[in-house]
């Protein structure tokens, strides 16, 4: 029985040494490999054949990723699946690099070109002013004055043809400068455009090296187990299940709603918005860990839940749910406090025993539940809330409808592309209804709450992988 017993575990080591070897060799690749992030002195053709080569790049590696997934599991397996996955976030690495370095040809090209769209605008305001002081000179003489100064009238009819001329002169620097101006616009907005594209392939690629970091250290502690004479996979995997039951168990952040939970009850919600939405399952749990918790900042989460609308005779009026300190419009009066009352009549409750976010400075609150909806929102969405969960009345406080309320608003929002710019800017547009950059490419307000989300959904993302054997 020994002797079986150390064959099996040989044969497990022989697949894992070879499987090692083999990805390790193909992790090395061809000096001139065409996936390359040497991008310095290329040519825009050189940089999209490269970028091409990346994306199939991209393509073998998923493709490996995704039969491995249907294979049974083993250290070998398992090592294979953590190569493929990282080398295709190391791929698209890459192919963000190239990215940018196209966006950084094009983002030099079009400020120079708008450095001269400026010059020609200033040469024309110089033409312009030059134009009329010479009409002005010539709106000042008039026909009686050129007779009574004994001046020769041809001069003087030579001097009126030369008006003609520079008030023809004048509208075509006028036309020439509208041209200047419409096209130093256009070319200003497309280069904000490039801007905010470079800025956020260059926040992805942050974001992805941190997962690369992640799986190698994943790799690495897995090759060792593989390698301890010790250890079985079986035993593995009973400390995994270990692990798996520590994380479903552990308590997720989810405040103003009327009980805690669990994470293997909120990603239950998650997934199930996500089945109905398409919207990624922990991108919506870092919505919600981000909303009642905290972003890296501190800036995040701290006052939900913290207020109750009072009866008072200012509509909108409330205070500190804790503290009983008065707040001026806790809501907004003239346009939450009546789909307010109207919700909670329909669920048969208190108003003035509900719980929603206080002000914010320079905003209102009235954010009800873990998904922090004001009511106008809530009520504007609450046929399609109901459809989705089969509810006749919906409640904002009741996790499973928060999330699924989420989630059909972030899909509006365009994050069920799953693709992690538009997840970013659907997330800064929940917080503060605007993109993550301006049109001049400056970061929005709500781009750190963007990032906050994206971290943690990244963090999370890690743990429903885990749970699922990957």
């Amino acid at each position: 029985m020994f002797i079986l017993r150390s064959f099996r575990i040989f044969i497990v080591l022989c697949a894992v040494i070879l499987s090692g070897v083999f990805f390790r060799a193909s992790d090395v690749r061809a000096v001139d490999d065409p996936c390359s992030t040497n991008t310095v002195g290329q040519s825009k053709s050189q940089l999209q054949a490269a970028l091409d080569a990346c994306n199939a790049d991209i393509d073998k590696w998923t493709n490996i990723l995704n039969n491995t997934k249907k294979e049974s599991a083993s250290f070998a397996n398992d090592v294979t699946y953590l190569t493929a996955k990282i080398n295709v976030a190391q791929a698209n690495i890459k192919a963000k690099s190239i990215a940018i370095s196209n966006l950084g040809k094009d983002i030099n090209t079009k400020q120079a070109k708008i450095n001269v769209l400026n010059q020609k605008i200033e040469d024309g305001r110089a033409t312009l002013a030059v134009l009329l002081r010479k009409t002005s000179d010539i709106d000042r003489y008039s026909l009686a004055e050129a007779i009574l100064s004994g001046e020769n009238l041809s001069d003087f009819f030579v001097d009126v043809d030369a008006y003609s001329a520079t008030s023809r002169s004048l509208e075509d620097v006028f036309a020439e400068l509208r041209g200047a101006k419409k096209e130093t616009q256009a070319e200003k907005e497309a280069l904000s455009k490039q801007q905010i594209a470079e800025a956020n392939a260059k926040a992805l690629i942050e974001a992805t090296k941190k997962q690369v970091e992640v799986n190698q250290a994943q790799k690495k502690v897995l090759l060792a187990e593989s390698q301890n004479k010790e250890k079985t996979y079986s035993q593995v995997l009973a400390e995994r299940q270990v692990k798996a039951a520590k994380i479903k168990a552990a308590l997720f952040p989810l405040a103003n709603a009327d009980k805690p939970i669990e994470f293997g009850e909120a990603l239950q919600y998650a997934e199930a918005a996500s089945a109905k939405t398409g919207v990624r399952a922990a991108f919506i749990l870092g919505i919600f860990a981000t909303e009642s918790g905290k972003g890296s900042d501190g800036t995040f989460g701290g006052n939900v839940g913290q207020c109750l609308l009072t009866n008072t005779p200012n509509k909108g009026d409330g205070k500190g749910k804790n503290s009983g300190t008065p707040f001026s419009q806790v809501m907004k009066g003239s346009r939450d406090v009546d789909p307010f009352m109207d919700i909670v009549s329909k669920l048969g409750l208190d108003p003035f025993a509900r719980s929603v976010s206080c002000p914010q400075s320079g905003g209102y609150g009235g954010g009800m539940g873990p998904a922090q909806f004001i009511a106008s929102t809530w009520r504007g969405m609450e046929s399609s809330i109901a459809r989705a969960t089969g509810k006749a009345v919906p409640n904002p406080w009741d996790p499973a409808d928060a999330f699924m309320a989420s989630a059909l608003y972030l899909r509006d929002l365009g994050a069920n592309s799953q693709d992690w710019t538009n997840e970013r800017t659907a997330a800064c547009k929940y917080n503060s209804g605007r993109n993550c950059y301006a049109t001049n490419g400056k970061a929005n307000v709500g781009l750190g709450y963007g990032n906050a989300v994206m971290e943690n959904a990244r963090i999370i993302q890690q743990d429903i992988d885990f749970l699922q054997g990957r």
